[in-house]
């Protein structure tokens, strides 16, 4: 027998199998660690990609909006945004020109504590830093339609800024493609209704993970962001353990594609067959903050477990699902084909990610080990558990004592693709 440690919150859970079954154990691609970030982050804002240098887009003056993600995405924005606030001081922008603009999407507002945290205490206590709340509607400009029938409301300390940098990390994404990029936008700092409008093109079957060109949520949001483009890109790309790997700066599209590629380069895992049972976590804390980023995992577990599997999923969801809405469908709609038909007739975010969740669910048996009660988990569609021995014990009396095992410590970053056998 082997001991396995798998993140869990902010701490680790202990198990042990036989190491006979375990046919991979799913890690990312290993990519040389940025050892300066500093030096790095420099080199990129003064040579960027398919973009002039930000010295050279932006005059002494002028009004910058810098869009941050929030808390539930991590991109060491506390390391990059000294070094870029430092340099618009030496482009001749003072702190009363520069705004921090946080991406919350659809998301809770975050905390002052929060804000400060994100981008490190000394240029939280100088730069006015904003949460773009979706639901505030005063808070937001029209700026026009796009060819999917998206009206496009953007946060207005953006819109009525001389310039917009966009900043954040580059994942996989579910529906999108990949985050990062042109996200900062639409739906970072979007209305409700139009980020509402941008979703409901995720049951297009092109709205996949991995997927950019012909994905109609690709397609809108880039249309939505071109009526208030951004100046300037920074995103960075950052290992199972939040070191960066990649730092790619310049033309919001261009610059996105090239980090784009390099995440598939570094967290696509090539595998040689699905397996009965796939044990996987998110990687811990922020990643399994609640069942809305626990998703990103099973999306990705999923396509290591062989139709009607078992998942064992460790996901601690201290903030319960992380929406209201997705609550109140869970209470409401008491199937799976519920969920869905629901979602086709009537579009709500929160609603959406119930579906996500749900539809995985006719794939594999998720048991889940978290924070949340039986009777909530089980309203979500969940099995759930309440220690890793309950949960193998459960595994194993559907699958076999013997069933090949698939473990994915850090579920949220990597990607499984099966390559033929041919």
């Amino acid at each position: 027998m082997k001991t396995y440690s798998f993140p869990y919150g902010s701490t680790y859970v202990d198990f042990a199998l036989d190491e006979s079954r375990v046919v991979a154990e799913l890690e990312m691609t290993k990519q040389p660690v940025i050892t300066n970030p500093k030096e790095e982050i420099l080199k990129a804002l003064n040579h960027p990609i398919d973009a002039k240098p930000l010295k050279e887009l932006i005059r002494p003056g002028e009004t910058v909006t810098i869009i941050a993600n929030d808390a539930t995405r991590v991109a060491n924005t506390h390391v990059f945004m000294p070094l870029l606030i430092q340099y618009l001081y030496e482009i001749g922008i003072s702190d009363e020109h520069i705004t921090i603009l946080f991406a919350l999407g659809a998301h809770r507002e975050m905390t002052r504590e929060e804000m400060i945290h994100e981008v490190g205490e000394t240029i939280g206590e100088r730069i006015r830093l904003v949460n773009s709340n979706a639901t505030k509607t005063s808070d937001f400009v029209y700026v026009g339609t796009t060819s999917f029938g998206t009206p496009v409301h953007l946060h207005r300390c953006a819109v009525e800024a001389d310039h917009i940098i966009c900043t954040g990390s580059v994942v996989h994404h579910f529906f999108a493609g990949f985050g990062g990029g042109r996200k900062a936008i639409l739906p970072g700092i979007s209305s409700y209704e139009t980020i509402r409008k941008n979703h409901s093109l995720m049951l297009h079957e092109n709205a996949v993970i991995g997927q950019l060109e012909g994905n109609p949520i690709y397609e809108d949001q880039l249309e939505g962001v071109a009526f208030h483009p951004p100046t300037f890109l920074l995103n960075v790309v950052l290992n199972e353990h939040n070191e960066f790997t990649g730092i790619f700066a310049g033309h919001y599209i261009t610059a996105h594609k090239r980090a784009c590629e390099f995440v598939d380069a570094q967290n696509g895992v090539v595998i040689k067959e699905r397996a009965p049972i796939v044990i996987a976590s998110t990687g811990g804390y922020p990643k399994d903050i609640n069942i809305y980023q626990t998703q990103k995992t099973m999306d990705n577990a999923v396509k290591a477990v062989q139709p009607g599997g078992c998942i064992i999923l460790l996901a601690e969801c201290r903030e319960g699902s992380g929406s209201a809405i997705f609550d109140e469908t869970i209470h409401r709609f008491h199937s799976i084909q519920a969920i869905e038909d629901s979602v086709r007739t009537e579009f709500q975010i929160g609603r959406h990610k119930a579906y996500a969740v749900t539809r995985l669910m006719k794939q594999a048996e998720f048991l889940l080990l978290s924070n949340l009660t039986d009777r909530y988990a089980k309203e979500a569609f969940f099995s759930p558990v309440h220690s890793m021995e309950e949960a193998l014990h459960r595994a194993n009396e559907k699958m076999g004592c013997d069933a090949p095992i698939i473990l994915m410590p850090h579920g949220a970053y990597t990607v499984p693709i099966v390559k033929s056998k041919n």
